[in-house]
């Protein structure tokens, strides 16, 4: 059973070195990742790394799943880079406000349970095609200034380095966890680049990231109803794609070590976290799932090491850009490329077989979905409704009757499976109207009426009875179920007759 964690967790046990030495390791990481969403999105390198600064800080303090990391994101990016096209920065500002806010709300009434619905399914999809995606994104290393495919020395010099890196994560771990392999693999490579002068692709060959601390700035926009029509559409993506993508890393950490988050209150951090994103120059952004495995894989599990890799972050771009852009960009492509291979749910491609085809069906097309439309929010929507179609589907077809006549000449139609809009053709074809007898009791003992479609179901069904001569009886409604009758008086009438022979129950004794 999952242990639930502390709120606040400042009060559970911490690794100092580990957490340490992690925030170091995932704030080397952040800085290439949050400039190329920024670039992405069309925006300065430092609105990216402004915004993981602000956003890694803020949920860290206040999240509700200690040890994952927030920052810029590329699924924030996709969805904004038309209105920076459309309308310039300052508007952005005021669509992460307003997305914060959103969220904020979102947390506040408790949507974050909504995560529930989600199936494993879609989860192994969306895991799986973010692995892809972020494997694909690295292949841009390979690759010269003008998209052409690097080749020669250069081409070498780069995959032997990536292929150190990776080598060293993969094996440092086996001979000693002292210190986080990511770390000492990032190091090393940079070691060997100065040492021998190696001419390869270093993070300040992208851009620069030198700055002071993130300005205040109140987006300088018109605040009018014609401005939030413009940047409602926006923050309502962003939102939405923020809260999916940081809900779904929060469970995906949950499995990982074990405990339980809070969604809740994740959702009202990230939220705050993104308004004041927005009023510091960021372009705001959800939790890494990235940034957060590698986190996790270090062994990182409070909230400090997110608290160091934010304040890091934030060191390197006011005082270490000289060093930080030099970092070869092999290094951190090597990291990244094993945190893709480390993401992929390996165990979901052995199921296949054992899986249901739906359920295989569904995970595919989120995966594709994810990888080629980079539309995470959009594809987890497609794979819920499809998971709920199926789910739909086969409850239909599981609508039982069974029937008997008893000494009276009363016929009883037992009920089982729930009656709903998917169920009702096969429910009315339950009956015999014609060759029935004058009394019908229908048993709804081991069924529920649902929406709508099952009152009006009943209500034609009574109807049919009663233009022959013959009397239905419901029996053994439970109190939801008289409740929706209720409640639908007003819209149609439901026929149910009773006797004293024949009581409407609230539940079977």
């Amino acid at each position: 059973m999952k242990k639930i964690i502390n709120l606040f967790d400042f009060s559970q046990k911490v690794n100092y070195k580990t957490e340490i030495l992690s925030g170091l390791t995932v704030a080397m990481a952040l800085v290439p990742e949050a400039i190329a969403f920024a670039l992405i999105a069309g925006l300065s390198p430092l609105t990216g790394l402004y915004a993981a600064f602000v956003l890694g800080l803020i949920t860290s303090i206040f999240g509700g799943r200690p040890g994952m990391i927030s920052g810029a994101t590329g699924a924030v990016a996709v969805v904004i880079v038309s209105l920076v096209q459309s309308h310039g920065v300052e508007y952005v500002f005021a669509t992460v406000v307003l997305a914060g806010l959103i969220q904020v709300l979102a947390g506040v009434f408790k949507l974050g349970k909504l995560m529930r619905l989600v199936p494993h399914p879609v989860i192994f999809g969306f895991v799986n095609g973010l692995a892809i995606i972020i494997f694909m994104s690295q292949l841009t290393q390979f690759k010269d200034a003008s998209g052409d495919w690097l080749t020669g020395t250069s081409l070498y010099v780069l995959l032997g380095l990536v292929l150190l890196t990776m080598l060293i994560i993969w094996g440092l771990p086996k001979l000693s966890k002292a210190i986080p392999a990511a770390l000492v693999a990032i190091l090393v490579v940079f070691g060997l680049v100065v040492v021998f002068g190696l001419d390869t692709r270093t993070i300040g060959d992208i851009a620069s990231i030198e700055g002071g601390f993130p300005p205040f700035h109140l987006p300088a926009v018109p605040f009018n109803i014609e401005t939030l029509a413009i940047i409602f559409p926006y923050a309502a993506v962003v939102s939405g794609v923020g809260l999916i993508e940081s809900l779904l890393t929060l469970n995906i950490v949950d499995e990982i070590t074990e405990t339980r988050g809070s969604g809740n209150k994740e959702a009202v951090a990230q939220g705050a976290a993104n308004i004041l994103s927005g009023v510091f120059s960021g372009m705001g952004g959800c939790a890494m799932i990235g940034q957060s495995l590698i986190n996790i894989s270090n062994g990182a599990r409070a909230r400090l090491s997110g608290i160091v890799a934010s304040v890091m972050l934030l060191i390197f771009i006011m005082f270490g850009a000289g060093l930080i852009e030099r970092l070869p960009m092999a290094a951190l492509t090597g990291l990244m490329i094993m945190v893709s291979i480390g993401t992929f749910e390996w165990a979901s491609l052995r199921t296949f077989r054992r899986m249901p085809k739906s359920d295989i069906f569904v995970m595919v097309l989120v995966t594709l979905v994810t990888v080629f439309l980079h539309n995470l929010a959009l594809a987890v929507v497609i794979g819920v409704i499809i998971s709920a179609l199926v789910f739909a589907w086969d409850n239909a077809k599981r609508i039982r009757a069974r029937k008997h006549i008893a000494n009276d000449g009363t016929k009883h139609y037992e009920i089982y499976g729930p009656l709903f809009f998917g169920s009702v053709q096969a429910f009315n074809d339950k009956f015999d109207i014609l060759n029935d007898p004058e009394q019908i009791v229908i048993d709804f003992a081991e069924s529920r009426v649902v929406d709508m479609s099952a009152i009006e179901a009943l209500n034609k069904i009574t109807e049919r009875y009663q233009k022959v001569g013959k009397k239905v009886h419901l029996k053994h409604l439970s109190e939801d179920c008289r409740t929706l009758l209720a409640n639908a008086e007003d819209l149609i009438e439901v026929n149910v007759l009773e006797d004293p022979t024949y009581k409407v129950l609230t539940d079977k004794v």
